[in-house]
């Protein structure tokens, strides 16, 4: 048996996260296991979006969690790590210029990647214990930045596309009807000459619309219960979500236009349920670290 260690860092438009990760290689499989996910609730997306550049004061908080990120890695003894900056990173006017600061100051190397590589990373997961192989997916990961829409006919990758569709920017009213008209017909062309179609969700948002169903691992949410559940979380105030659902303040008003977000893909595809396997952009960069696509 070899354990090895690797973590991944996610900035993205709502949230920046570093996940730690031990690859378990035994003679019958390689198993991926979770060891710690951190959470900070930078939202990046808020200064981009609206003004076009990335505020002093969220520079400031990146710094410090970056030095916070590499200070865990060392403490984990990470053998390699990925950092990855996502939308809001890659339109910010100072997008570079604060990456190449936050390495001076913390060492840590960020990749500012396009929507194609996020949606390869994402399309990286590993779905095997999930996908059938008789079944055909769309995979959909909700950023506050962008929208992943993978699909996968016979459990196999077919293509990937990422639209300028995200939470946040939904919240700042930053996106054009001509995006959502562009994701809606690459969806429906995609898809209509598919059989049945399932959906596969990932992101924040998603697993607290399945935690919050009470459902079992591994079951999936209907189509009915996800269009009730966003009219039930319209109906609350912003207050009203915090308090009486016990949602984080950065999640209270980002989840209902998630949740819209992946009702329209469902509608759009057909499909009437939506799986949801816990695994998103961090998962995906674990496994590329594992296979040394980083290399290439």
């Amino acid at each position: 048996m070899k354990i090895k260690k690797y973590a991944a860092i996610d900035i993205g438009s709502n949230a920046v996260r570093l996940l730690v990760s031990n690859v378990i290689e035994t003679k019958k499989k390689t198993k991926f296991k979770k060891v710690s996910l951190i959470r900070v609730p930078i939202r990046l997306g808020a200064d981009v979006f609206v003004k076009g550049d990335i505020s002093q004061h969220n520079i400031d908080r990146l710094i410090d969690t970056m030095k916070a990120f590499k200070s865990l890695m060392k403490a984990h003894e990470i053998e390699k790590y990925m950092a990855v900056a996502t939308s809001a990173m890659r339109e910010a006017k100072n997008g570079k210029e604060v990456a190449k600061i936050i390495e001076k100051q913390s060492h840590v190397n960020i990749q500012i990647i396009d929507g194609a590589k996020e949606a390869s990373l994402i399309a990286a997961t590993d779905l095997s214990d999930l996908l059938s192989q008789n079944k055909n997916y769309l995979y959909v990961d909700v950023g506050g930045g962008s929208t992943e829409f993978s699909i996968f006919i016979n459990g196999l990758k077919s293509l990937s596309k990422s639209f300028k569709l995200g939470t946040v920017r939904l919240l700042n009213n930053t996106v054009d009807k001509t995006v959502w008209d562009e994701a809606k017909k690459w969806v429906k062309n995609n898809t209509k000459k598919l059989d049945r179609v399932y959906l596969i969700g990932s992101g924040g948002n998603i697993n607290k619309l399945f935690k919050m169903a009470g459902k079992i691992p591994g079951a999936p949410l209907s189509k009915i219960y996800l269009e009730a559940q966003y009219k039930f979380l319209k109906s609350m105030s912003y207050n009203q979500r915090i308090d009486e659902l016990d949602l984080n303040p950065d999640r209270a008003d980002v989840i209902i236009p998630a949740t819209k977000i992946y009702k329209n893909a469902m509608t759009w595809s057909g499909a009437d349920k939506i799986y949801v396997p816990k695994i998103g952009l961090a998962d995906g960069i674990i496994r590329y670290l594992y296979l040394g696509l980083d290399k290439e």
